[in-house]
């Protein structure tokens, strides 16, 4: 017995422990319902007794810098059905398929297939105009419908159509950010939606009589960008006009910068597209079979208009990069802007590296050197550097990392993991490594400001819809890589380039640019034989408030080079950004003698010849009297330039003493390769008036050699400096 009873309490024991068990496990489970887990619960259980129709969020607007709106949210309505409850009304599913089709166009049967499911809540349409949902909401009243719901939404609007298409970028139909500022920053915009909610039973039907709850949706914050909307404007401008003046094959790119705090002012690609058919055909492309959504559009589009060449190229600096190599050796003291050096071939490797310029600049300075932009020269400083120190200055300037950039998709570059001399000795002067846009107008930036390298900033702050500030995002300072001496010198000699170097295309009367030029040669077709120009400034050079790129992929005409077409579009921008910016021109005598100041012709037609000559002498204009026959007028019978016209001061204006029947007309001589003075005798001594574009040469003229042209026209010139990189 006392074994049997030792047995049984053991027994007894076990179950005991086993109760206790399950009531502590019981114990914690309700623990973790209750407490831990019990929001959770409380939410799905009040979402099983509520159903619910979702109200869309407003998205917040991006600002420009100075408060234009970019991109808004426009008020549009979503028609929706809750099918169990229009089943429960009775009312015929044809009757209320038919009568949506109607008004929404869409298909009966794609309604009927919505109305036969078993949910309690699907989407006919999403963000139609809001006279279609008071059409709706009037057909539901007259018909005396339940189960059909017409709430506000959002659908996003971009104002200025194509304006900074890769910076701002486009949503989804779900208001979901997809590309640009509108992905990356889309927890800050994207709000949170609200909801009107039903009491509903187990069944999932509606109960009669119960209230409906309005959860209010919030809207999301506003993002203020470091963009201006009329810097953005003058970039996308300029490229537009390089395109077409250069039959420039595959793209172009600008950014323009502040180099003070590295805020970005500008950064346009094209091609690029409206944001508001982000998913359109591109130009060129058969819409007949164009749908947008499929996989092969999208990758097209992803490799054509989506493509934002700022960020996410990456192409050999070339002889922009000489800057970088000069401030290392400045830096390091291997060369002084007086060092004398040559230009003579270096060798490296076996590979002979001469000078650009057929006919070699010979002994110079390293100043006329950078002018001149002499290969060897920079060869000869990054081997005297030394591979680990070179390098550590491409690294230092940025070029081994990204800039992180607020913006999707921003490429690496592409440089040698275990550099050779000869790696090293193209690296010098720009080639066999490739970077992206960004990445050197922040390491220009550098340069310009004093010595910091800053990440480029693209977001300024985020604000609520009273204007309060949300959040900051401050300038960051990533590090110093060379001295403010160092700075000083080198963004001096870089201003000589410009003045009297190979970026004299560049040359702005009355602002002192700084400046370098690039010319490189790209793989095509697994050979090189695709150029790009480009052309990276700052101005004024001895106070910088703007770093300027320009980029342009195969121009189509030659020379091709940096200096004939990518330095007079970036000068001609920067002039036009320093103007909008207020900044006040100060002449130097070489400008005062190349200046050009335009006048109006007044109106001299009717007055003596004596008031004519004095009202022309007031307006710094010259005159040339034309007599036909003994024509004893004493009043000027017609003039050419006509009134009105604006023409540079000097400009030869012609009074005639008798009423030509038909304009007399000259032929126009050909000008090419003239220099200004050379130009303005030639037209001159054939009756004509000249504008000047430019400096050096004639490159081009409004009126193409051999034409009739009505004498006293006043002909365009456009001059370049033809001796450039």
């Amino acid at each position: 017995m006392t074994g049997i009873g030792l047995i049984i309490k053991k027994r007894l024991l076990i179950v005991l422990m086993f109760f206790l068990t399950v009531i502590v496990l019981l114990l914690i489970r309700l623990v973790f319902i209750q407490v831990i887990d019990g929001e959770w619960y409380q939410q799905q259980a009040y979402e099983q007794q509520n159903s619910g129709i979702e109200i869309g969020a407003g998205r917040g607007t991006i600002f420009d810098r100075n408060g234009k709106e970019l991109a808004v949210s426009a008020s549009v309505e979503t028609v929706s059905i809750n099918p169990q409850e229009v089943r429960k009304s009775k009312k015929d599913k044809y009757m209320i398929a038919k009568g949506l089709a109607d008004i929404v166009s869409m298909k009966e049967e794609d309604i009927i297939k919505k109305l036969d499911r078993k949910s309690r809540y699907e989407r006919i349409i999403r963000k139609v105009d809001k006279d279609v949902g008071d059409r709706i909401r009037k057909w539901i009243k007259d018909e005396q419908l339940s189960g059909i719901y017409v709430v506000e939404d959002t659908k996003r609007f971009y104002p200025n159509r194509n304006l900074a298409a890769h910076v701002i970028g486009f949503t989804g139909t779900d208001n979901q950010g997809l590309d640009g500022i509108e992905a990356t920053m889309d927890k800050y915009l994207k709000g949170k939606s609200g909801k009107i909610l039903s009491e509903v039973d187990a069944g999932g039907r509606e109960i009669p009589f119960s209230e409906q709850k309005h959860v209010a949706p919030k809207k999301g914050n506003n993002v203020v960008l470091t963009i201006d909307e009329t810097i953005q404007y003058l970039a996308e401008k300029a490229l537009e006009k390089a395109i077409k003046d250069y039959k420039i094959l595959r793209g172009a790119t600008a950014i323009v910068m502040d180099p003070r705090n590295g805020d970005i002012l500008a950064l346009t690609s094209k091609p690029d597209f409206d944001l508001n058919a982000p998913f359109a055909a591109p130009i060129g492309i058969d819409k007949s079979t164009w749908k947008g959504t499929t996989k092969k559009d999208i990758e097209t589009l992803q490799k054509t208009v989506w493509r934002n060449k700022a960020v996410v190229d990456t192409y050999e600096p070339g002889s922009t990069f000489k800057a970088v190599t000069s401030a290392a050796g400045l830096q390091e003291g291997v060369v002084r802007p007086d060092s004398p050096v040559t230009d003579a071939t270096v060798r490296v490797g076996g590979w002979n590296i001469n000078c650009w310029r057929p006919n070699a600049h010979g002994n110079e300075t390293f100043t006329e050197g950078v002018y001149n932009s002499c290969n060897p020269v920079f060869v000869r400083v990054s081997q005297a550097l030394g591979i680990e120190k070179f390098y550590s200055y491409v690294r230092k300037f940025g070029f081994f990392d990204k800039t992180n950039i607020d913006l999707p998709g921003e490429a690496k570059s592409v440089i040698h993991k275990k550099p050779t001399e000869v790696d090293m000795a193209a690296a010098s002067f720009g080639q066999r490594f490739q970077i992206s846009p960004i990445q050197l107008i922040t390491a220009y930036g550098a340069i310009a400001n004093g010595g910091t390298l800053y990440k480029p900033r693209l977001v300024k702050e985020l604000t609520d819809d009273d204007g309060n500030v949300v959040k900051t995002f401050q300038p960051e300072s990533v590090r110093t890589v060379i001295t403010k001496e160092t700075a000083q010198t080198l963004r001096t000699i870089l201003e000589g380039v410009v003045a009297d170097g190979t970026g004299g295309n560049a040359y702005i009367k009355g602002y002192r640019l700084a400046g370098k030029t690039g010319t490189s040669e790209t793989l095509q077709t697994k050979k090189y034989g695709r150029y790009i120009a480009s052309f990276m400034s700052f101005a004024p050079a001895d106070d910088p408030v703007i770093c300027a790129l320009v980029v342009l992929d195969h121009p189509d005409v030659y020379p091709h080079t940096g200096g004939m077409v990518a330095a007079p579009v970036a000068g001609k921008l920067v002039e036009d950004i320093l103007n909008y910016l207020e900044v006040p021109r100060r002449y130097t005598e070489k400008d005062k003698d190349a200046l050009q100041v335009d006048t109006t012709v007044p109106e001299v037609t009717g007055l003596t010849f004596e008031n004519a000559k004095k009202l022309l002498n007031e307006k710094g204009l010259t005159y040339e009297i034309v007599n036909k026959g003994n024509t004893n007028a004493t009043v000027v019978m017609e003039q050419m330039p006509k009134p009105d016209a604006i023409v540079p001061e000097k400009t030869v204006v012609l009074l005639y003493k008798y009423k030509p029947e038909n304009e007399p007309t000259v032929i126009m001589p050909d000008i090419s390769n003239q220099t200004i003075d050379e130009a303005a005798k030639t037209l001159q001594a054939a009756g004509l008036n000249i504008k000047a574009v430019g400096l050096g040469n004639a490159v081009k003229q409004s009126h193409p050699p051999g034409t009739k042209v009505i004498k006293g026209q006043l002909v365009e010139v456009v001059f370049r400096k033809l001796d450039t990189e």
